[in-house]
Formats: C-alpha cells, structure tokens, sequence
C-alpha cells in the first residue's frame, strides 16, 4: 500500500504557483528594471546635453543649457573651434603620447608582473609591498617630485618627459601578476622541457593566453593616458606640446574670448570623448572576461 501511494503522489501532477506569487515577481522585476533605466539616464543625460549644446548657438546655450533638442542647428562652434584653435596638433600629441604609453604600459606592466607571479628571488615580496604602497599614494602628491626629476635629467618640455613616466603603473602590475598567477604552471613546464627560456616562454606561451589581462591594460592605458592631465601641466610648457586635456582645459577657462562659449568647449570635449568611447566599445567584450587555458587539470 505505502509503495501504491507513493507512486499515486508522484504521478499526481505538481501545482502551479499562485497567480499572485507570479504577479509579485513580475512586479519586483520591473521595480529593478526601473530603477535600473533611471541610472542608465542620470549617466547618459550629460553626455546628451553636451552633444545638444555643442549644436546650439551662443544665445541659446546659455538661455536654455539643458535643452536636449536645439531650436535652431548650428555647426559654428566646430568651426569655431579648428579656425580658431590649435586642436588639430593637441590632437596630434595626444595620438603619439596614448600610443606610446599605452604600447609601453602593456609591455613592461606584464614583464613585471610575469616576474612577481613566477620569478622567485630575494626581495619578491617587498617589491610587491612597494608595489601596492604606490598605488594608495594619490597622483597630486607626486606632482612636484616628477616636476624636479624632469627638470633635472632635462627631460623637461619634451616628449621623453611626456612619455617616460608614464611607461608602467602599479595598477597594471597588479592586474597582470594576479592573472598570470591564475595560469596553471603546467603550460609553463611544458614549454622549458622543450627548451624555451624564461622570456620565450613568457612571450610565445604565457602572453598570449594572457588577452583578457591584456585587452584590460590596453583600455586602462588609453583612457588614462588620454585624458591625463596633471602630469603635462608639469611636464611641458611649450604650445606645440599642448595635449587635448591641456587644450581643452585652456577653453573652459576662457581662452577664445569671453562669455560663457558652452557650444564651443562642449563641442571640444565631445570630440575628445569620441576616441576613448570607440576604444571601449571595440574592446569591451575581451575584458577579463575568461581565462584561455591551454591544459585540463
């Protein structure tokens, strides 16, 4: 008898939720969806209001400087803004200075991390100490040092000094040590059996399957390097060194003329806004987003 009846109970058909548990569900997923769209708008509103105001004209930037629909469309601060400026060479310094740091920050921020995950030596872990005491000392603090540093190796108001100091940072370090150490030693062991060395093997098996680490520095690197600013208020001094952070900064405060010019600085930042977004969009997917494993433990 218990056997008939546990097989009638399992054969018995399971009841469905109550229409009300459902309808709470359905609520409180709308309830995150909502709240989710009202913080996707608060980030996106500025960036509509600069891409608006950049198309507006002066009088009515500044009568109405957040109206997301220009009552008359205007292209004049755009050509404000390359007859009267020098944004073209800003532009042209920031391309060379983001691609050489970006170049070096990937090369030299995975050869040290490569070696505090997988070099043992003395002093390993004071080195990592250091490593993490320079990432909690905020930038500003640094200004002047490198200002004297700079002065001194006469590395000032040159591209050297625009580019040298900002070949590696310890947060790039710290990104590739811990992914490299997330790699299993088995690939690396493999490699020195056949015969590679310590940087063959580094480049041609380690650094490869390192991508999400990678593509991660690279979007680092790129905006930092782009939108720097502090390091070549101190570094440079000469026009023809002027970067878009620089350059744009010199709008804001007044530079071209007086009055408020919203459609001609918001139409400068815009610009410099485009590079880092595409960047971001190209690369995005690949941020650290799996670990490619070469071995199955």
């Amino acid at each position: 008898m218990s056997t008939l009846t546990e097989e009638n109970t399992a054969a018995r058909p399971r009841k469905a939720a109550p229409p009300s548990s459902r309808r709470r569900i359905g609520r409180r997923g709308w309830a995150v969806y909502l709240v989710l769209i009202g913080l996707a708008l608060i980030y996106v509103l500025p960036f509509l209001v600069q891409l608006a105001t950049s198309f507006k004209t002066e009088p009515e930037a500044a009568a109405n400087p957040l109206g997301l629909l220009p009552a008359t469309w205007s292209g004049a601060a755009y050509s404000r803004l390359f007859a009267n400026s020098d944004f073209p060479q800003w532009a042209m310094n920031s391309v060379i200075v983001t691609v050489l740091v970006t170049a070096g920050r990937v090369f030299f921020d995975s050869l040290a991390g490569y070696a505090l995950a997988r070099i043992r030596f003395r002093g390993r872990s004071v080195v990592f100490a250091i490593l993490i005491g320079v990432m909690a000392v905020p930038g500003v603090v640094l200004l002047i040092p490198k200002f004297l540093v700079l002065n001194q190796l006469g590395m000032y108001d040159s591209y050297s000094g625009m580019v040298l100091p900002l070949l590696a940072d310890a947060a790039g370090v710290f990104i590739m040590k811990n992914f490299f150490e997330s790699i299993p030693a088995s690939v690396e062991e493999q490699a020195r059996i056949d015969g590679a060395g310590v940087f063959r093997t580094f480049w041609s098996i380690v650094l490869p399957m390192s991508m999400p680490a990678l593509m991660t520095i690279i979007i680092l690197s790129f905006q930092g390097s782009w939108n720097e600013l502090n390091h070549f208020i101190v570094s440079t001094q000469s026009p023809q060194l002027t970067t878009l952070t620089k350059g744009v900064a010199q709008l804001a405060s007044g530079q071209l003329s007086q009055g408020t010019q919203y459609p001609l600085k918001l139409a400068a930042a815009l610009l410099m806004t485009i590079p880092v977004a595409v960047v971001f969009f190209i690369f995005q997917k690949r941020i650290m987003n799996s670990t490619s494993g070469a071995v199955k433990e």
